[in-house]
């Protein structure tokens, strides 16, 4: 187990370390935007995921400033690629961005910014959702979902809400045990769910 937050607390520092060299907070900040960090970093439960999730609101929602504040952040030398979906008119009702940063040490960083209207519906949601699992981390599960995260295959893409569900409301402790409760619960879509 010590090898494991060994290697999450390695990857939540160098998470912040990004955050900061690609100016990704302060760029959105300068447009107006409020940004929200929510997932596996704010939780301090990123193992092998290289991710950073951030929910960007705006008082409206401009597609050109988004795409300008992107174009900043993509000016970054280690930003290597850039993705962008425009889900105003899906349920989400936001624009969705994924930029890629290359370490030195060649490992790929995922950006995930997603950038919601205010007082729309998932404003403050997934932030609600995160408050609500911190509160339920105690170490027993913080170590249980640490694992669980350590022992999934590499080649494997799978939520962090679902390792989160299955070890608060499921009382999942194997990876066995994880397989069989995603069978048995399988997501599509948005997973809404709150501990």
């Amino acid at each position: 187990m010590e090898k494991i937050v060994e290697l999450s607390q390695r990857n939540q520092q160098r998470a912040w370390e990004i955050i900061k060299e690609t100016r990704v907070i302060d760029i959105w900040e300068s447009f107006g935007a409020k940004v929200n960090l929510i997932g596996s970093l704010k939780l301090g439960l990123m193992v092998k995921h290289c991710d950073i999730d951030l929910h960007i609101y705006t008082d409206s929602l401009s597609v050109a400033d988004s795409f300008a504040a992107v174009a900043r952040i993509a000016e970054h030398p280690s930003i290597k690629r850039v993705e962008y979906s425009n889900l105003l008119n899906e349920e989400d009702a936001c624009l969705e961005w994924h930029a890629w940063f290359q370490d030195v040490g060649g490992q790929m960083w995922h950006i995930d910014m997603i950038h919601i209207l205010k007082g729309s519906r998932y404003d403050g949601y997934f932030e609600d959702v995160a408050n609500r699992i911190q509160a339920r981390l105690t170490p027993e599960v913080r170590e249980a979902i640490l694992r669980l995260k350590y022992e999934t295959p590499d080649d494997e893409k799978i939520m962090g809400i679902e390792y989160y569900r299955a070890v608060i409301d499921g009382g999942v402790r194997s990876y066995m045990e994880f397989e069989k409760y995603r069978n048995e619960n399988p997501v599509e879509g948005i997973l809404e769910w709150k501990p």
